[in-house]
């Protein structure tokens, strides 16, 4: 089975599921009901919106899962929780209850145009993709780059604000 991971954020409350925190946590077993298996999940991280805004800060952690569908038929089930969590999608980088990024499936590299891209095109200046992508692949490389997720982290560019979540009830 390939490597397949797949990055959980939100920084806007869901009415169904409440807070940040709350509403990924929920996201979870929506991933197993939709047939991605969840085999390790991160711990969550607490991140200041990249790039800057004077939006909230989000909740993010990245899962591993194991999956027999194809990265787009994923990407589309993906896209299917986050609007049945109150997704919505009015611009670019715009505050959101869920967001669900399929950042790789395996080794596999989408050919210029191909839908879905991957490896996902930005995830190797995201501290707050690499910094849980470590926790449940640390020996994962960059299938393009063949550079390492820890090589990436040590990269990474400056002035991201990430922190891991001292999760509490009132989160």
């Amino acid at each position: 089975m390939p490597v397949i991971l797949i990055a959980i954020g939100a920084n806007l409350p869901s009415q169904r599921w409440g807070p940040p925190l709350a509403t990924c946590r929920a996201a979870l077993p929506a991933l197993e009901a939709a047939g991605a298996r969840v085999l390790k999940a991160s711990q969550w991280y607490r991140s200041a919106p990249f790039p800057a805004s004077d939006e909230p800060w989000y909740i993010n952690g990245v899962v591993r899962v194991e999956s027999d569908l194809k990265p787009a038929a994923l990407l589309s089930i993906l896209h299917r929780i986050e609007d049945d969590f109150e997704r919505r999608r009015d611009a670019p980088n715009a505050p959101r209850t869920l967001d669900l990024d399929l950042l790789a499936h395996g080794k596999q590299v989408s050919a210029a145009g191909e839908w879905p891209t991957l490896p996902h095109p930005r995830l190797y200046d995201r501290a707050f993709v690499l910094l849980p992508l470590a926790e449940v692949a640390p020996r994962w490389c960059h299938p393009v780059s063949g550079v390492s997720v820890g090589e990436l982290i040590t990269a990474l560019p400056p002035g991201q604000i990430i922190e891991p979540l001292k999760e509490t009830n009132d989160e």
